[in-house]
């Protein structure tokens, strides 16, 4: 993944600002149910990177985490204009960034896999050469 360092980024508006100080680990496209609504349709780009590693610098997300799912994701967005920023999966230690919302999503290399595969629309593309799996990857030991 990209060594790139010191990421800005926010929401649409622009109330919410934040910034991600150290490189991300890995990147990759989802193609969840969910994602699918967030996105308006299409995949979800997203960098996974450390929790430690990010700090909003101006406004103060809101937050939604699914009452009826075990394990559910919590997600922040912006309360005024709704844009999903972020997602913190019970387990994984890395923060999930979203692409759409860094101030330069060119910075974003491309996916290096494509997850839960099982729920994507067949107009969903996944680039050649790209890794895909049904649901998560093995996690790595």
């Amino acid at each position: 993944m990209s060594q790139t360092t010191n990421m800005t980024g926010g929401c649409y508006c622009g109330a919410l600002r934040y910034a991600v100080t150290q490189p991300p680990v890995t990147g990759g496209q989802c193609h969840c149910r969910a994602c699918q609504y967030f996105s308006g349709g299409n995949v979800n780009f997203y960098m996974l990177i450390p929790s430690d590693s990010f700090a909003y610098t101006a406004g103060t997300p809101a937050s939604y985490t699914r009452p009826d799912k075990e394990n559910a994701v919590t997600r922040d967005f912006c309360a005024t204009c709704g844009t999903h920023v972020t997602t913190r999966r019970p387990g994984l230690k890395q923060l999930v960034l979203k692409i759409g919302t860094l101030d330069d999503p060119a910075l974003f290399p491309g996916p290096q896999m494509a997850i839960f595969t099982e729920e994507g629309q067949p107009f969903h593309i996944i680039p050649d050469g790209v890794p895909a799996f049904e649901t998560l990857p093995p996690m790595r030991r």
